[in-house]
């Protein structure tokens, strides 16, 4: 029997927990203003992505590119590991738990596409990861994956009419 809303719901799961772990090798929790406990990126992840950026920006033959990690991201590294971090837990979440899957394909996809030009240059292994990682975002948004496994398919049928309809 075949069921290819099946399998691409194991594919979406698949690659949202490949984005979730950022959860725990990229996150921490802080106490914003001393009380509030926030999601922020850890110490180790903004202390190593400055670093990681200046190897590749160093031979990037993307110009502009280049000098956006070099003028732009490390510069101010520290808020960009923040949204990455963030990014990357949110995309994840959105894939895993097909809630939203749209946008979490759509932000999944620009993620994957700022990560290749970052590293495209370095193997062929890192585009062809970025070229299939970008591929499934793709299929998911146009497929509404969220809609088999997912909360997506209760959103969509306890609201019709609404806003889920659109992006579920």
């Amino acid at each position: 029997m075949r069921v290819p809303d099946r399998w691409l719901a194991v594919l979406r799961i698949v690659v949202g927990l490949w984005f979730v772990k950022s959860l725990f090798t990229k996150m921490t929790i802080v106490l914003a203003w001393g009380f509030l406990p926030v999601p922020a990126a850890n110490h180790r992840w903004i202390g190593v992505m400055p670093k990681l950026l200046a190897r590749y920006a160093a031979d990037n033959p993307i110009d502009w590119y280049r000098s956006f990690l070099l003028d732009t991201v490390i510069p101010n590294s520290h808020v960009f590991a923040h949204l990455t971090a963030l990014g990357e837990v949110a995309v994840g979440l959105s894939l895993t738990l097909g809630v939203v899957t749209v946008l979490g394909a759509f932000f999944g996809f620009f993620q994957v596409l700022f990560y290749a030009f970052a590293v495209q240059h370095m193997s062929s292994g890192q585009q062809g990861f970025h070229v299939m990682l970008g591929a499934m975002m793709i299929a998911f948004f146009f497929a509404r994956a969220g809609r088999c496994w997912g909360i997506d398919r209760w959103l969509v049928r306890r609201y019709p009419r609404s806003f889920w309809t659109a992006v579920g």
